[in-house]
């Protein structure tokens, strides 16, 4: 049986367009397919909102790429003051919190919007400022050293004023040392108020000779660039308490649930416990999920 020319064009056609399937469509088709695959086996991302005072250490740079290397699991790290953070928290905005400030956090916890606070670390509070310690504050308990800094009216304080953690306890301390926060606040221009995060505070304070409430953490990883000493670092209510919280509202609970294990894991513990050593010569903050992380 003979083909026609027709026949024979139209057979060439089918067998083009076969070709163009096999060589073109079929590599297009296998990516999109190998995408797809991929897009249902990797984690969602997981929001996390943390303190100033943790992310200028540096720490969750550590954390996020040992967390990701283990879990799989992308994370998203936004920084701001406790209370911001808490906030984030509240309207589900990000899937868990690491705060340090403990009535702020049982306060959100009561409000249902986080499951449980549970405690992995802390390190301390101190009080720095200038090398002359012109307040004559050097080796008083942290309560003495808020009375004679408000008396005198005129050694300048720089505070955070942002409703952070650290900002919490400078209003908790003026309040052990018989003073009512909102009238120091109000008593002079000596009280000079921030609103940033730790690490420009600490710039503010030492470009204005004054003191101020810091995390030890923060404080080593700014001092070469400060003009700032410790002057009071002693005293149990400078004991500064860093808390996980998975948000109720949490649209990764898995990856929360995970992530807040971690923080607890002995490999998570270790990390936070050698954090700091080389750098610095001493752990910037002191693991403790298992032990109990005392008076917070």
């Amino acid at each position: 049986m003979q083909v026609s020319g027709t026949g024979r064009r139209h057979s060439a056609l089918v067998v083009a367009c076969s070709l163009f399937a096999l060589i073109v469509l079929w590599p297009l088709a296998t990516r999109l397919l190998v995408a797809d695959a991929r897009a249902q086996t990797t984690s969602p991302r997981l929001r996390v909102a943390t303190t100033t005072s943790l992310y200028d250490t540096g720490l969750w740079d550590a954390l996020e790429a040992a967390f990701e290397a283990e879990t799989a699991i992308p994370l998203d790290i936004i920084y701001a003051g406790t209370g911001r953070a808490l906030e984030w928290g509240m309207h589900g905005d990000v899937d868990v919190v690491v705060t340090h400030s403990p009535s702020q956090e049982a306060a959100f916890v009561a409000g249902e919007h986080g499951v449980e606070r549970i405690p992995f670390a802390y390190n301390h509070f101190l009080i720095a400022g200038p090398a002359a310690d012109p307040a004559h504050l050097a080796n008083l308990a942290p309560e003495a050293a808020m009375q004679i800094l408000h008396a005198a009216g005129r050694f300048p304080f720089v505070s955070r004023g942002d409703d952070s953690g650290t900002h919490t306890r400078e209003k908790a301390l003026w309040r052990a040392a018989g003073l009512d926060p909102a009238a120091v606040r109000a008593s002079g221009r000596w009280y000079v108020e921030a609103g940033l995060g730790m690490g420009p505070t600490l710039s503010m304070a030492a470009q204005l000779g004054a003191y101020t409430l810091t995390d030890v953490g923060t404080f080593l990883a700014y001092r070469h660039d400060l003009d700032l000493v410790p002057i009071v670092d002693r005293g149990d209510a400078l004991r500064n308490v860093y808390a996980v919280i998975v948000c109720t509202r949490a649209a990764n609970r898995a990856g929360a649930d995970r992530l807040a294990a971690f923080l607890c894991s002995t490999g998570g513990q270790e990390l936070i416990g050698e954090f700091g050593r080389e750098k610095y010569g001493r752990p910037l903050f002191t693991p403790c999920a298992a032990a109990g992380c005392g008076s917070d």
